[in-house]
């Protein structure tokens, strides 16, 4: 039993490494194309970037890896695979309760790191990416990746999730999290300043958070930064 839950923290460690990697190297390369040399100062911050982040993608893999054991072997956790299980409108409606929920813990952890001891201590390194970019999505000190690497292995027991949900919960997560530091705004202005652009977070609005720290501590909604009064807008780098 202690060997097979090993083996799959570790091939968890894996799939979240290389879908790090797969992610943050598509959106660097499509970097290179649309703003050519826009890293290329930035070889010793990159290889940081990837080094940390990588020893984040062990830190993921430990908890996914017993949580995913525990599902196949002993029935842990509330995903299901059966589409008859539950009705299918819930199906949405799961990854909008994971995504808001992990948000919600992002906000409040990711503003707690930015107190001066944990910032010191642990969020120093993430905010060591300046400019951020493209491989920067998981570069955290461990206390820190820590923090976010218990989110998704929690809410299985709590809240039921299609197994193909959770695979887009993690896609959403994984994605938002290159494109919202490779540096520059791939979505254009119609949708960044549309009514629904207005409440979800791009890179022009995660890069102001870079810019003056104690802002923009959401992770996909703007909700929590409205409610509580730290929503300042947009980069004005990024504005166009």
């Amino acid at each position: 039993m202690t060997l097979a839950i090993i083996l799959s923290a570790l091939a968890m460690t894996l799939i979240v490494a290389l879908r790090y990697l797969a992610a943050s190297g598509v959106f660097a390369w499509a970097t290179s194309r649309v703003k050519p040399g826009f890293y290329a100062t930035l070889g010793p911050q990159i290889r940081k970037e990837i080094a940390w982040s990588l020893a984040s993608a062990g830190i993921y893999g430990i908890p996914a890896g017993v949580v995913a054991w525990g599902w196949q072997n002993l029935g842990w956790t509330r995903i299901y695979t059966d589409w008859n299980a539950l009705p299918l409108w819930y199906a949405p409606l799961s990854v909008l309760a994971y995504l808001f929920a992990h948000d919600t813990w992002f906000y409040w952890t990711h503003r707690y790191m930015h107190r001066p001891k944990p910032f010191r201590i642990a969020h120093a390194v993430h905010h060591a990416s300046r400019p951020p970019t493209a491989w920067a999505a998981m570069s955290f000190h461990p206390i820190e990746a820590l923090t976010g690497a218990v989110v998704i292995p929690l809410l299985v027991f709590l809240i039921p999730i299609h197994v193909a949900m959770l695979g887009l919960v993690l896609t959403v997560m994984t994605v938002m999290g290159v494109t919202n530091h490779m540096g520059w705004e791939m979505f254009p202005r119609a949708v960044v300043h549309s009514r629904l652009g207005n409440w979800l977070i791009t890179a022009s609005h995660h890069q102001r958070h870079h810019e003056s720290y104690q802002c923009n501590y959401g992770l996909y909604f703007r909700f929590w930064d409205r409610l509580c009064g730290t929503d300042k807008g947009l980069s004005d780098a990024y504005l166009r």
